[in-house]
């Protein structure tokens, strides 16, 4: 991962995440402000807009500033969320990470966004995608397989109570529907693992 390609990777985020915007949106609106989609696009292309300027920074700092960006632009309840993941990997990872010190850092990042959003796994968040995906890496899974966790915990989801945000006014009218920042993470978890595998 020296030779990390992060504007590669940024584009690819972006991609995915406009590419996505309107599922993202429908199920936000199942159970929420139904602004999930629309956030998150904006969000990933303020960062795309810059994606040369942070690929110019040391790792550790260009995970930092993305996460600053993230909760400037993205907005919502999602923004101080990812914003908090991205700026707590970038406070916790090295400037050519191996897995040992990646794997460290996502749970490092998983804790951070737990505290900020004053939640657990079990309550319909993105965290039971950031769960799995650690479990994953602390087994040393492959990338494939990293990308397949995400997205079955995504679908976890779906019978789950919603006990946290918006979602959890609705009680039992939540359970039903995959929550989407859920849905999102694990979009952004299966697009980073796939674009990583592809550069040299």
């Amino acid at each position: 991962m020296a030779a990390l390609n992060l504007a590669g990777l940024i584009t690819a985020a972006a991609d995915a995440i406009a590419a996505h915007a309107e599922e993202l949106t429908a199920l936000d609106q199942a159970i929420g402000d139904g602004d999930h989609g629309l956030n998150m696009k904006r969000g990933f292309e303020a960062v795309r807009a810059e994606a040369e300027a942070f690929s110019a920074k040391p790792l550790p700092d260009a995970l930092k500033a993305i996460g600053t960006k993230l909760v400037m632009t993205v907005g919502g309840a999602s923004g101080p969320l990812l914003g908090t993941l991205f700026l707590a990997l970038g406070k916790e990872i090295s400037a050519a990470p191996d897995r040992a010190n990646l794997t460290r850092a996502f749970g490092k990042a998983f804790e951070a966004v737990a505290a900020r959003g004053k939640s657990q796994v079990g309550q319909k968040t993105m965290l039971d995608v950031l769960q799995p995906v650690h479990d994953a890496l602390l087994q040393g899974k492959t990338a494939p397989a990293i990308a397949d966790i995400a997205d079955a915990a995504a679908e976890v989801t779906i019978p789950m109570k919603a006990q946290r945000g918006r979602a959890s006014f609705l009680g039992d009218r939540s359970i039903g529907h995959m929550d989407a920042g859920a849905r999102s993470t694990a979009l952004l978890v299966r697009t980073i693992v796939e674009t990583l595998e592809g550069q040299p």
